[in-house]
């Protein structure tokens, strides 16, 4: 029993003795590394810069008008009813939400900065991924690490960096690519060999239906976009109805309100003029010739 027992032990400690013989293989990765050297990620990231300059130079618009308005405000301030006041306040209060909510949609957690930058990012992720695993087990290194914050590397000796060796499998399959396109495209432009009849119009409606499904999908797509839009207007009108409405409602009250003074004050006014008039005297006295 106590053989069999040791035995045992001497079979497991084997591999252990062996890996420990071996070494551990280690290497790393530097993720902004590859991604500057990457010619269509970097494309990508510029015309995603451009375009949130644009949203930025929007948002500032925007705000610069909210400001405009409350320095007007200000301004005015002491020539206004307490409901124009009000109605003023609201209105730029409405403006600051609709620039609130143009944030969230653009910058939010979910905005279209953070979805774009996802989608951007991915595919490169993806390639870097299938790399790192072609060279793992090609090299058999036991632990491929990413040189970022987040792994807490806290020290790397630059022999173990792989990020080199990884690129160059990105170029090279995106080289690949571009040769598979370009052959595909010269195919394509060469002249094409005789076809029957029947099969030149079974190919022309199978391009037929696919560019069917291909315009259908897109305009699926449109009319999804068009109804947000639609709605994000028709939300928009109905609060400038409302506040069209409210603000005809305190200048119509306003205009009552100082035609009704005025009339009081003309009959105060008649009223006490004919109160400094002696009775049966009469209203203009003439002087005699």
């Amino acid at each position: 029993m106590r053989n069999r027992f040791l035995t045992l032990c001497l079979l497991l400690l084997i591999p252990v003795f062996t890996f420990a013989q071996r070494g551990i293989k280690v290497a790393y990765i530097d993720m902004e590394y590859i991604l500057e050297n990457v010619p269509e990620y970097k494309e990508a990231s510029n015309q995603l810069e451009a375009r949130t300059q644009k949203w930025r130079a929007e948002i500032q618009s925007k705000m610069q008008k909210v400001e405009d308005m409350k320095q007007n405000l200000e301004n005015e301030r002491a020539l206004l009813t307490k409901e124009l006041i009000v109605e003023r306040e609201e209105e730029i209060e409405y403006e600051e939400k609709v620039i609130l909510d143009y944030q969230q949609e653009k910058f939010g957690p979910q905005g279209q900065f953070i979805v774009q930058k996802r989608q951007l990012i991915q595919p490169i992720q993806d390639q870097v991924f299938n790399a790192v695993q072609e060279i793992g087990e090609k090299r058999q290194y036991d632990f491929i690490f990413e040189n970022s914050a987040d792994a807490l590397l806290l020290f790397s000796a630059k022999r173990h960096d792989i990020s080199d060796q990884v690129l160059n499998i990105i170029q090279r399959s995106s080289r690949k690519l571009d040769l598979e396109n370009r052959r595909e495209e010269k195919e394509a432009n060469a002249e094409e060999p005789y076809k029957s009849v029947e099969q030149a119009a079974e190919d022309k409606e199978e391009k037929e239906e696919r560019e069917a499904a291909r315009q259908a999908q897109e305009d699926e797509r449109e009319r999804i976009l068009n109804e947000r839009q639609r709605q994000r207007d028709s939300i928009r009108d109905a609060r400038q109805r409302e506040f069209e409405a409210r603000r005809a409602k305190l200048l119509a009250d306003r205009d009552r309100k100082r035609d009704s003074l005025q009339r009081i004050r003309e009959q105060q006014q008649q009223n006490s003029n004919n109160s400094s008039t002696p009775p049966g005297a009469p209203a203009n006295n003439e002087e005699e010739e």
